[in-house]
């Protein structure tokens, strides 16, 4: 390594240390790196979104090595935005945690204010009650489409969906009970195979989004995440793929030699399997 470098190489003591040591490596990367040089805010975005993802999933696996690593990605992605903020003009680093800590402040008025204790948030329920309130007032969301507006488009669109049905029925705009919502999925369901009859794709298009739309409120209806439900049935075709693979390779067979009516047999000896 270069002599002005070596510096680089010595590990932080402290966690001032730690962040100056990685801002000031993203800052020389900046300099004389040609590919960190061309990097902008929007050529990184897919790769910011990635790694959170990448983290969640070493959360799922309880791989806190995995973890560790994955946090320091996205650490280094909010180092990189305010790195080229900073060349911008725009915001420092400094600015990104100062903003950071006022708005955990603002929004624990529980934790540091010093209003009456009989007031104060003492459940759950309350504390995010108040959190939500005030994170209206910051983002002038104080009419309804506002506040559906104000739920980011970049999230997956079964979690933006679900908090979109959320919001709404706080104002009353949702079903009395469940079957309300599962008679909704019916008639989805009857509308997209009108428009599959039709053939046109942009109808089916709308009635297939109209239909997954109304199998998250039954979701929301029923407490359940429908990001972590679809999940778990994703790995479920994936661990009974490998079952029906490890089923055909007994008899010296491929999958992908196989008709579909033996996929289908073997489908569904690979769930009678996994279910013993």
């Amino acid at each position: 390594m270069l002599t002005e470098y070596e510096h680089f190489l010595k590990k932080a003591e402290t966690l001032e240390e730690a962040i100056r040591r990685l801002y000031d490596i993203v800052s020389v990367l900046r300099k004389k790196c040609p590919w960190d040089r061309e990097q902008t805010h929007e050529s990184l975005r897919g790769a910011m979104i990635e790694e959170i993802y990448e983290a969640v999933d070493a959360i799922d696996r309880g791989d806190m090595d995995n973890l560790r690593e994955e946090l320091g990605d996205i650490t280094l992605h909010v180092v990189f935005h305010s790195n080229l903020a900073s060349e911008n003009g725009e915001f420092e680093l400094k600015d990104v945690l100062n903003e950071e800590c006022e708005k955990m402040i603002r929004r624990h008025p529980h934790v540091f204010s010093a209003e009456n204790e009989d007031k104060k948030a003492k459940t759950v329920d309350k504390v995010l009650e108040k959190w939500e309130n005030i994170k209206s007032k910051e983002h002038s969301t104080e009419t309804v489409a506002a506040k559906l507006e104000d739920v980011p488009r970049a999230l997956p669109s079964l979690t933006r969906s679900f908090k979109l049905q959320k919001r709404a029925a706080k104002v009353g705009f949702d079903w009395d009970e469940k079957d309300g919502a599962l008679e909704k999925v019916l008639e989805e369901f009857n509308e997209l195979k009108e428009a599959i009859s039709e053939g046109s794709a942009e109808h089916m298009e709308e009635e297939l989004g109209d239909l997954l739309f109304s199998v998250v409120n039954v979701s929301r209806f029923l407490s359940i995440n429908p990001e972590l439900a679809l999940k778990a049935s994703a790995d479920k075709f994936i661990k009974r793929f490998s079952k029906m693979e490890e089923i055909a390779s007994k008899d010296n067979l491929k999958l992908e030699e196989m008709r579909v009516d033996k996929l289908e047999l073997l489908w569904q000896r690979a769930k009678q399997d996994l279910s013993k």
